[in-house]
């Protein structure tokens, strides 16, 4: 299946399409076929997570910290 994936953040330019492999649901799930998924502002703040403030990103302090720390940002 197709999916769009980055692997850093940045600028539109690191979006692409790439061929995924189709997932297995377990025997209590269900594979639901999606045809179409909008983009959103949380979308575009975690592309450029990197060049954020806590502020702009409207969570605490602490738990922006911790998360910098986390993902060496």
């Amino acid at each position: 299946m197709k999916a769009i994936k980055y692997v850093q953040y940045g600028s539109p330019d690191v979006l692409k399409l790439v061929e995924v492999e189709k997932p297995a649901p377990k025997d209590n799930e269900l594979l639901v076929k999606v045809r179409a998924v909008s983009i959103n502002y949380g979308d575009l703040i975690a592309r450029n997570f990197k060049n954020l403030s806590a502020r702009e990103f409207n969570m605490p302090f602490l738990f922006w910290f911790l998360a910098r720390i986390a993902f060496g940002l």
